[in-house]
């Protein structure tokens, strides 16, 4: 008798600490969905490995191997109008249209231009008119750079995925522009599934977008 009397005292015990213990499954996954865990510096994310190492402006690089990375190519030539046709060739990449998600997708992105070493504009397509303010008079450095949609840099060994062309300005009958190697170029690569030309000027820079 005894033994049936203490029965169901024993069951409700057994029932309350298993739902204790879902309980505290559900509350720590919970946390875990409020508070979710953004990839560190030097861990693995979704998509390559983020570096400690950064660009001027403090975006981190984003490493991925090289036998999936993007390449980009940098093509300057004077306009007869004066300033600069700029085109960039790419290869396992594709620009992005303005206002996608600021996530970072494998392939996917946007090209930073720099003129020695300043940002001009964000590019999502594959060719820009610099004016020719923006490169006067000497020798200028133009550099295309590959980020991903959330800001970080394609990186490949510890390097920006990026190339640029050395261009020398001395007046419109004698202006020439030189390509120069980088760490990942892929010149001579037609560029590949570019979007419609969309730009953000920057620094002052409104160039015009070429089609």
């Amino acid at each position: 008798m005894s033994w049936t009397r203490g029965l169901p005292g024993a069951l409700a015990v057994c029932v309350l600490l298993l739902v204790a213990a879902a309980g505290c499954g559900t509350g720590e996954a919970h946390e875990q969905r409020e508070t979710g865990s953004p990839s560190s510096v030097g861990s693995p994310s979704p998509v390559g490995k983020i570096l400690d190492d950064t660009d001027e402006s403090g975006r981190h690089y984003r490493e991925i191997d090289k036998k999936q990375a993007p390449e980009v190519g940098t093509v300057v030539t004077p306009d007869r109008a004066g300033g600069w046709d700029v085109r960039l060739d790419v290869h396992r990449f594709r620009f992005s249209r303005a206002g996608t998600a600021a996530r970072a997708v494998a392939g996917h992105g946007l090209a930073y231009l720099f003129v020695d070493g300043h940002l001009v504009t964000r590019l999502h397509s594959p060719a820009y008119h610099l004016p020719a303010r923006l490169v006067p008079h000497g020798t200028h450095h133009i550099t295309a750079r590959l980020y991903a949609d959330d800001g970080t840099v394609w990186a490949v060994h510890g390097k920006p995925v990026e190339s640029t062309a050395d261009v020398t300005a001395s007046g419109a009958e004698t202006a020439k522009a030189t390509p120069t190697a980088t760490p990942t170029p892929a010149a001579g690569v037609p560029a590949t599934g570019a979007s419609p030309v969309h730009t953000d000027a920057v620094a002052g820079g409104r160039g015009t977008p070429l089609g």
